[in-house]
């Protein structure tokens, strides 16, 4: 179970990991995270071995405080807002340094004024008022001691369990410094009743009081400016959830009553009118409205829902009256789980902190061990115990490690905060670090690169049937069925503002629907709808199918008036995603479950080089494993639950947001706007925020390894370097804002692909069918009057117009051509003729003219079939003998010769002399039994 928690009393990394340990040592706890800026705790554990009050105590047992955090969204957690809390934080803190500098203020001027040259009242003057003076800052010193005890109680308290942190060296310090004051206090006195104005002169300048004050003082101002810091950090949260209202008007007994949002329960009717926010999410029953949903998706436009559509919690209804029966409630809403994600994002550690936890783990016991060394070593060198006092109070103070604790979770909150204001969760920040590494992006092409969502791209009517004609025709037909063809169909008929009309014995079958529509009867399908193809329809359908569509036959009583052609519209961002990518050296790979034609198809319109098709979910898993294995790091883009395995596996896994609630689970990158261009700028955010948290990190570790060796007076005897006490702490203070204001750059982050206008819009919304009227294909019957024989033959090696001209020409000599029309692009020719064409003379005449023919396939069968019983053949050395002598007889079309039955199947024109077949087939040794004509 992972649970949630809210930790105080922590002030720098040693809290932070001094909590860690505490809680890891807890039997049943596997995993836990803290929090240092967030004051937060993430706890993995088993709940049959430990539970909630074994975790807490062990915190309190550490000497911190804990309790659980509020689910997300919730009433209860925006009572303890993140935000509201630093704000308190700070109001407290303010209050503390208010008092702070006033009387160290005083102090300094009572300590220092005589320096510069100050006047002081008579009676604090000379070497006589020097006792009066030292208990008057003895005294100023003790409000700055109490309003900051805090330091003191919990330094002291880690002291005392070997587990010191920031509190214990500003403590020991501060303690250090009003405990010689002390003593020179009395000194002094002494001294005074003795007459010993030396002793009394030496003491009155070697007083501490000032310097423990301002220690106090200036730590206390660093902790300001930091806690003011923190709320910055905190925004994107706290502004996520202010966007929940605290009142919803639900209606009960059928009237309107104002509830608390808390006790809105899931089937409620919600009412909401013009200016409302929308309290959970529901779905609407009655009514209809425009909704702005730019809180969620970040487009301004508001968008129109009616009845059965869903609205999500915090959108804002601009316009109309919508009634909405609730489906999820508090933690559970779309937005909850928004918060939910960035907050789950800022209570993880990158790896890259790790190092910091590590160092700052071990730090504070070092620099007191350090401060000590120092001491003694100045003593033994013959320097006096104040002056190494002095050194040791430096080193404790300039040491503390706040920056070090802070470098991360800073730029972690910061980067994570600004990624949801643009639309991109962070799960953790391990997804942010991993992202920056990543060499190789494998995308999901349904729902990823494409739409997902099948869309009308074109209208191809045939002769006098106008496109838009044709398209009423099959889309009034289509209304009828809920198949995704159909309904994008009708939604490219409603693009175009075509009204529909009512169709009657509507029937739904395999591949294809009919009705009745407009006194004809109408046929949409696949090619079982037409009893034959010819060449310009087939070269039609094949043409959509290479651009990755899906050709559909309208058929009107039994004849072909057009195609429509369906497919699933590429995201208006792909390419430019894809084209980012591959600038950036990642090498981009496409997986699909489709067909191979229509993958190559797709990945050519992007930019893809890699492609798999016909790939099983599991085949998906394996092509991300087998790029790791090549010592690539992986991003694996998906949107349905197939995608879910590979999300897993991959180095980094990210959900297209309007895909399936088990994809975004899977997912570390959530992309919520649905837009594949936010790869492109998740990964520069990743980048961003990891050069923040090395620059964070250089800084935090280069000051305390030049401050420690000056505040130890390494550099003393050669150059005169040392540090005063209150210098060090200004310093030490100072390192921290630094560190926070460094991360907050990270605010001013923006996207480096933007909106180009189209927001996430698809293709199906921003393009209209395309409208195309071409001259009558002839059916088959038609076809046969025109010419008896059609042939499409495969060439290779046309390079220009010049050789389809050629190769037009050299077909059109053969006798019995009527026309040859030769296709360069698709690299054949449709060859019309009068009476049946050998398989060798076309060969031979294309083969004239230096190019080579692939295939030879009849299109258009003759108007006779003869079937032809031969004996003796045994083998397909047989078959094939029979079929180049049936070949090499003129007005001869083979169609099939069968082994299995001894039967070879030919084409003749009209009035053919049968006795023609007989005669080669026996030169090949072989007998004709019969001679049948078939139609």
């Amino acid at each position: 179970m992972k649970k949630n928690f809210d930790v105080t009393g922590m002030t720098c990394s040693a809290c932070s990991n001094r909590v860690e340990k505490a809680v890891a040592g807890v039997p049943g706890v596997e995993d836990v995270s803290v929090n240092l800026l967030k004051n937060s705790m993430t706890v993995n554990y088993d709940e049959t071995k430990t539970g909630l009050e074994q975790i807490i105590q062990a915190v309190t047992n550490a000497g911190y405080g804990a309790n659980e955090k509020q689910a997300a969204g919730s009433p209860a957690a925006k009572s303890v807002d993140p935000a509201l809390a630093a704000k308190k934080e700070a109001a407290q803190m303010k209050t503390r340094l208010y008092v702070s500098l006033f009387f160290a203020a005083i102090l300094m001027v009572l300590a220092m004024g005589p320096m510069v040259g100050m006047p002081l009242p008579e009676v604090m003057s000379g070497t006589k008022g020097a006792p009066i003076n030292a208990l008057t800052q003895f005294l100023l010193a003790l409000p700055v001691v109490f309003v900051n005890f805090k330091y003191f109680t919990v330094g002291f308290k880690t002291l005392w369990q070997r587990s010191p942190n920031m509190d214990s060296l500003v403590a020991i310090g501060s303690s250090a410094s009003m405990l010689f004051g002390l003593f020179a206090l009395y000194m002094m006195l002494y001294a005074l009743g003795q007459g010993d104005e030396a002793t009394l002169h030496h003491y009155a300048h070697n007083l501490y009081f000032d310097s423990a004050a301002m220690i106090l003082a200036l730590i206390t101002l660093g902790k300001y400016f930091e806690s003011r810091a923190k709320h910055k950090t905190t925004d994107a949260i706290s502004q996520l959830m202010s966007l929940v209202p605290d009142k919803a008007v639900v209606l009960k007994d059928g009237k309107e009553t104002e509830v608390p949002v808390s006790a809105v329960q899931v089937g409620d009717i919600v009412v909401l009118k013009t200016g409302s926010r929308v309290p959970v999410d529901g779905i609407v029953v009655k009514g209809s409205g425009a909704l702005d949903e730019s809180s969620l998706t970040g487009e301004s436009i508001p968008v129109d829902k009616k009845e059965g559509e869903e609205l999500s919690a915090s959108t804002l209804l601009t316009q109309g009256y919508v009634e909405m029966r609730a489906t999820k409630v508090g933690g559970d809403t779309a937005l909850a789980q928004i918060i939910k994600l960035v907050d789950e994002a800022t209570s993880t550690k990158a790896p890259v902190a790790r190092l910091a936890d590590k160092v700052s783990g071990i730090f504070v016991p070092t620099v007191i061990s350090i401060a000590i060394i120092a001491a003694i070593v100045w003593m033994l060198c013959g320097y006096s115990w104040e002056f190494a006092l002095e050194i040791a109070v430096s080193v404790l103070v300039i040491s503390c490690p706040c920056a070090l604790g802070l470098a991360t979770p800073t730029a972690i909150m910061v980067g994570t905060g600004r990624g949801a204001r643009n639309g991109i969760l962070f799960r953790s920040a391990e997804a942010i670090e991993s992202l920056e590494k990543v060499d190789a992006v494998v995308l999901d092409k349904t729902g990823t690169v494409t739409s997902g969502k099948p869309s009308l791209t074109d209208v191809i009517a045939f002769g006098k049937v106008r496109p838009e004609e044709l398209l009423t025709l099959a889309a009034s037909v289509e209304q009828k069925s809920e198949h995704p063809l159909a309904t994008a169909i009708v939604k490219g008929a409603k693009a175009l503002n075509l009204s529909l009309k009512d169709a009657s014995d509507f029937v739904q079958q395999l591949g294809n629907i009919s009705g009745n529509c407009d006194g004809k009867f109408i046929r949409v399908g696949n090619k079982s709808v037409i009893s034959s193809e010819d060449a310009k329809t087939k070269g039609l359908a094949d043409g959509l199918a290479n651009e990755g569509k899906t050709p559909l036959y309208v058929v009107a009583d039994d004849k072909l008036i057009g195609l429509l052609a369906i497919a699933d519209p590429i995201r208006p961002d792909s390419k430019q995603a894809i084209e980012a990518m591959q600038a950036k050296g990642k090498e981009v790979w496409m997986l699909t479950g489709d067909n191979e034609k229509t993958a190559r198809a797709v990945a050519a319109r992007v930019g893809i080089k890699n492609v798999r098709a016909e790939v099983k979910p599991a085949d998906k898993e394996a092509v991300v494993r087998e790029l790791q294995a090549q010592g690539k790091k992986v991003l694996m883009v998906g949107d349905g639950i197939n995608d879910a395995p590979s999300l897993v596996r991959a180095d980094v896994g990210a959900a297209i947001g309007a895909g399936t609630d088990v994809a975004i689970e899977a997912a570390d990158v959530v992309l919520m706007k649905s837009r594949l261009f936010d790869v492109v700028n998740a990964s520069a955010l990743s980048h961003s925020t990891m050069l923040n948290i090395r620059e964070n990190l250089f800084w935090a570790f280069i000051y305390n390894i030049i401050g420690i060796p000056v505040a130890a007076g390494v550099f003393y005897t050669a150059f005169g370097w040392i540090l005063n006490p209150m210098i060090a702490a200004a310093a030490m203070s100072m390192s921290s804002v630094s560190v926070v204001t460094n991360a907050l750059r990270l605010r001013g982050w923006k996207p480096v692909l933007k909106d180009s206008g189209n927001g996430d819009k698809t293709s199906e919304q921003t393009l209209l069918p395309k409208l195309q009227q071409l001259a009558e294909v002839s059916t088959e019957a038609d076809q046969k009057n025109a010419s008896d024989f059609v042939y499409k033959v495969g060439i290779e090696g046309m390079m220009c117009e010049h050789c389809a001209k050629a190769v037009k020409g050299a077909l059109e000599k053969i006798a019995g051509v009527v026309s040859a029309d030769v296709s360069l692009e698709h690299k054949n020719a449709v060859v019309n003729a009068d009476h049946a064409l050998s398989e060798e003379k076309v060969t031979n005449a294309i083969k004239a003219e230096d190019y080579e023919v692939t295939s030879f396939e009849v299109v258009s069968a003759p108007k006779e079939t003869l079937s032809i019983k031969i004996d003796g053949m045994m083998c397909e050395h047989c078959v094939k003998a029979v079929t180049k002598a049936l070949s090499a007889i003129d007005g001869v079309t083979v169609q099939s010769v069968s082994l299995e039955d001894g039967v070879a199947k030919v084409g003749v024109p009209d009035g053919f002399d049968t006795s023609k077949l007989k005669a080669p087939i026996e030169e090949e040794g072989y007998e004709v039994i019969s001679i049948k004509q078939v139609n």
